[in-house]
Order: structure tokens, then C-alpha cells, then sequence
């Protein structure tokens, strides 16, 4: 399990697996549960880049990120990790 701190969202932290790729979980802790929880089942097996095409650079509020631009985010530093 991956663990990434957000930055300027109402979650503190990403926690997710990724297999051979693909998403495998995603856990929001804090944040709006509702959301969160439903960002989580969408990727679910989705692959990694195309998760981060996806959500990278959507806004919330004009906070210039939002939840699930921060597991874009994530996702591109546990990329740049494994590579």
C-alpha cells in the first residue's frame, strides 16, 4: 500500500495498491466521504496513466487541484518511484 499527503484538498492522505499497473484500491482519508469513496470505485482496475489522463488538472472550488487531481498526483510520484 502506497501512502501519498495531499496538498490543498479537505483529504490529508491517499492511501492505494497498484498490481501490474492497474489500480487495485484506493482509500481516501478525509475529504468528502461520498466523493472520495466514489472516485475510489471508478478507478478501481483502471491503468495507472490512464487514471492520471483522466483526473489530472480537474479543479475544486478554485483551489487549482482537487481530490482526484491529487491522486493524479499520486499516481505520477508512485510512477516516477517505481520506474
Amino acid at each position: 500500500m502506497y501512502s501519498y499527503k495531499t496538498h490543498g484538498t479537505c483529504s490529508r492522505e491517499i492511501l492505494f495498491e497498484i498490481e501490474d499497473n492497474k489500480i487495485k484500491e484506493v482509500r481516501f482519508i478525509g475529504g468528502c466521504p461520498g466523493n472520495t469513496q466514489g472516485v475510489a470505485a471508478l478507478v478501481r482496475g483502471y491503468d495507472v496513466d490512464e487514471a492520471i489522463a483522466r483526473m489530472k488538472g480537474i479543479d475544486c472550488a478554485g483551489k487549482g487541484t482537487s481530490c482526484p487531481d491529487q491522486l493524479a498526483k499520486a499516481l505520477e510520484e508512485y510512477k516516477a518511484q517505481t520506474a
